[in-house]
């Protein structure tokens, strides 16, 4: 399945080349097989000429292709580029100084874990291990898994610390896609999930439910519907000012000090299940290859270029 990513930078000539019913409705036919404009005008029941700048539209943004077919003669036949569109929402942060590190890694690559049941590790094809076994979380095929799930616990990564040597922590950020872990789904089943940071605690999201029912945009088709399906991108920001969740102020009293970056070796980020939490509806971790955002962990360092103790 080939996907078009767009951003705030160029979804707008995108959106208003699709904002056309006789366009949906080409692509539409176009994704079933390729026609000429010929067939698409019968189809449509409008004038080759409409038809015709309409499909140029199309052609203008990249959406379908034309290529010369031999036939009667030889003659153009359109076909559709793309099986779907996603349109990411997060606006990136421009930094002209270009003091950031960015570092993604699969969420399979835990180096440590505590987890119970229900619980289970799900690759692109199938399982890894035995479903609801904590002993599966330490099979070596775990690094290939797109889905982590488990209904209490905790799993803990270890980013490699690339902060220049003088140089201070301004900022820091982990974006991830969760979301409860229930029973198959449950629509109303809240979790509190906590992040914590070089063994700090950040902040907890309370997660509104164990997302199914209606299939992720990168779930694969074997999973079955009424599973987990998708979770929500959350993005946590550690700054001077204190710990923000989504933008919005979570916690004032862990800041960036508190994580001492620069005097680790590795950046230790741990998800969990606080023992003591009052909504203890377990956790959905996905990968690039599962839920509906293509993307692993991600972790964005500020920084400063110097800094003297």
């Amino acid at each position: 399945m080939k996907t078009l990513y767009l951003n705030f930078d160029n979804a707008l000539d995108i959106s208003k080349a699709i904002a056309n019913k006789h366009r949906m409705e080409i692509l539409k036919i176009l994704s079933e097989k390729p026609h000429n404009v010929n067939e698409l005008a019968e189809k449509l029941n409008l004038p080759f000429s409409t038809t015709a700048a309409n499909v140029k539209k199309l052609e203008d943004v990249n959406l379908i292709s034309t290529e010369m077919v031999p036939g009667r003669g030889t003659q153009k036949v359109n076909s559709i580029n793309y099986d779907r569109i996603m349109v990411e929402l997060f606006q990136k942060e421009h930094n002209e100084e270009k003091n950031e590190i960015i570092m993604e890694m699969p969420i399979g690559e835990f180096v440590d874990c505590q987890v119970k049941p229900s619980c289970g590790i799900v690759g692109e094809d199938d399982y890894i291990g035995i479903q609801d076994d904590p002993r599966s979380f330490y099979e070596p095929d775990r690094k290939k898994a797109q889905l982590i799930f488990f209904r209490d616990g905790y799993v803990e990564y270890r980013f490699p610390n690339r902060l220049p040597r003088g140089s201070r922590a301004t900022e820091f950020e982990f974006t991830a896609e969760l979301c409860s872990e229930a029973p198959y789904h449950k629509m109303d089943w809240p979790s509190d999930i906590t992040l914590w940071v070089n063994g700090v605690e950040a902040g907890t999201w309370t997660s509104p439910s164990d997302f199914g029912g209606e299939r992720g945009f990168l779930t694969p088709d074997w999973w079955l519907i009424n599973y987990t399906q998708y979770g929500m991108l959350k993005n946590f920001k550690i700054t001077e000012q204190g710990c923000f969740l989504d933008g919005m102020h979570l916690n004032r009293d862990t800041t960036i000090k508190d994580l001492n970056i620069h005097e680790m070796p590795f950046i230790s980020i741990k998800l969990g299940i606080k023992k003591d939490a009052v909504n203890r509806g377990g956790l959905n971790l996905f990968g690039a290859k599962f839920g509906n955002y293509d993307q692993d962990l991600l972790v964005r360092v500020r920084h400063s270029q110097h800094y003297e103790e």
